[in-house]
């Protein structure tokens, strides 16, 4: 690992600016561009803990608010352990929040953000990759299936509702998609049932993309994420582990 630089940058979209996390190798030197998608509790101190990692590891990584239009992050005021079980009304207040950003959007914001990581010095010509975890992972489809020149590799961890009925479900870029992708399912994860799990895969296949699905046995949906209980060291370990190893494949 090496020590890294961050910053806070803005990004102009079609929608405005979006408020982001640049934070990279501390020599400054180009390196492979990663765009990082946040989980439905946004851009905090544990998630830029991971760009940094990812950073450390060789990389330029953007982590940008996705939920930029109702203001910069957090959009939320969120406890330092995140604990949806303490507060009922978590979701009550997120759930809108989630379901207002649409498939239109994320793909016009990727728009803005692939364009300024190639615009960035500290980056390195040539395609990016992209991670993202719980509904991150929609996010990053959405945009390997927008952007199949753009992205080289794309990975999710612990995504919810992936392969639903909805005529924009994430499994239908998947004819689109050029990039290879790597997809860690938790295996408690009511928003993504063993039939997403399958009908996923199966839509992978059948498109001709590269990729490997995994169920993480005994991990709850968000076991990355350790300011929440979901949190599973083994798992998030093993996430790392798969993640870097496909940034390696990729660049």
């Amino acid at each position: 690992m090496t020590d890294v630089r961050a910053t806070a940058v803005d990004i102009p979209t079609e929608d405005g600016v979006a408020d982001a996390y640049l934070v990279h190798p501390a020599d400054d030197r180009p390196r492979p561009a990663v765009l990082f998608y946040q989980d439905a509790y946004g851009p905090r101190p544990y998630l830029r803990s991971m760009a940094d990692r990812l950073a450390g590891a060789g990389y330029t990584v953007l982590l940008p608010n996705v939920f930029h239009r109702l203001g910069r992050a957090p959009v939320l005021d969120l406890p330092e352990f995140i604990d949806p079980g303490a507060d009922p009304t978590l979701w009550e207040r997120l759930g809108p929040i989630v379901s207002g950003l649409t498939p239109e959007q994320v793909k016009r914001d990727a728009d803005a953000y692939l364009r300024w990581l190639a615009d960035s010095p500290l980056t390195v010509a040539g395609p990016v990759a992209l991670t993202g975890y719980c509904m991150g992972a929609r996010l990053a489809l959405w945009t390997a299936g927008a952007h199949p020149d753009r992205v080289a590799a794309a990975a999710g961890f612990h995504g919810g509702r992936l392969a639903t009925d909805d005529p924009d479900s994430p499994h239908l870029e998947a004819p689109r998609i050029t990039a290879e992708l790597y997809f860690g399912h938790a295996d408690d994860d009511p928003s993504l049932p063993p039939e997403q799990i399958a009908r996923f895969a199966d839509a992978l296949t059948a498109a001709g993309v590269r990729h490997t699905c995994e169920v993480y046995a005994g991990a709850r949906h968000g076991y990355t994420q350790a300011d929440t209980p979901a949190y599973d060291r083994d798992a998030d370990e093993r996430h790392w582990a798969a993640l870097l190893d496909l940034l390696k494949r990729a660049f």
